[in-house]
């Protein structure tokens, strides 16, 4: 058996216990048109673990997620969130797009955003209640942004506005959160406020599926790391994944591994 496959036999392997995978993934196929994104991609993700889902541009990560979600069809596989698939499994999940599919000059408020992530759970004649209302404040608050609920979201910081993504998600009371890039373009100070987000969430129990480019961030401040390129190369910690073979295979090149003070930057030779 090879390194991958044994990764993902053993991640896979079944749980009956109640801390079992939130998501379970298992030979799942899709693409567009009839070119294929994902091949017999197998992984699971267990209660209160980061996952960094890495690879290069191209490589099936935003179809992963659009699959898992229920946005695009997939062509074979399962997909079980909680034990449960299809629709009645996807209402635990929580979704932050890239911030590039946002119109950040759209007139709306930071409070009116993380409100829309209530709609899915509006009654019959989608009005928003005072519970709804009340859900939108305590997840600014989480996030640390109440202050600025009144705020444009175009007048926000880029790390103010992945945080106020991330706080319409939590309103959609999830269990497990897909997050698309969230640490794009942001400086070092806001990246680590977030990846602080992100812990204290794992504490409260949340599961956390990110996919980035960022393989420092991954190395240093994530559980499990996901190494995709239409098919998984490799699944388990950082620590044990993260090397210039597995890497150099996952992004079709060679790259440069450079470790400094524990920290694991890759560059293209």
């Amino acid at each position: 058996m090879t390194m991958e496959k044994e990764m993902v036999h053993q991640q896979m392997s079944p749980d009956g216990s109640k801390n079992g995978p939130v998501l379970e993934v298992r030979d799942l196929w899709a693409g567009y048109q009839k070119r294929s994104a994902l091949e017999g991609v197998s992984f699971s993700v267990k209660s209160g673990s980061v996952v960094g889902v890495v690879g290069p541009n191209g490589a099936g990560k935003s179809t992963l997620f659009k699959v898992i979600l229920g946005l695009h069809k997939r062509w074979r596989g399962e997909i079980r969130v909680l034990g449960i698939d299809g629709k009645d499994g996807r209402a635990s999940l929580g979704y932050m797009p890239q911030v590039e599919q946002v119109d950040w000059q759209f007139p709306i408020s930071a409070y009116d955003v993380v409100l829309m992530g209530r709609y899915g759970r509006l009654g019959l004649f989608r009005r928003v209640r005072r519970k709804d209302k009340e859900a939108a404040w305590r997840c600014l608050e989480q996030v640390g942004l109440a202050d600025l609920a009144r705020r444009q979201i175009g007048e926000l910081s880029g790390g103010q506005q992945r945080r106020i993504l991330i706080a319409r998600a939590l309103a959609q009371e999830p269990t497990l959160l897909l997050l698309d890039e969230p640490m794009a373009g942001l400086d070092a100070t806001a990246q680590h406020e977030l990846l602080a987000l992100l812990e204290e969430l794992r504490k409260e129990g949340k599961s956390i599926l990110v996919a980035t480019h960022d393989l420092s961030c991954v190395a240093t401040s994530f559980n499990h790391a996901l190494c995709l390129n239409k098919r998984v190369f490799a699944y388990g910690p950082p620590k044990a994944i993260l090397t210039k073979e597995v890497l150099n295979a996952t992004f079709e090149s060679h790259l440069l591994l450079l470790d400094r003070e524990g920290d694991v930057y890759a560059v293209h030779k």
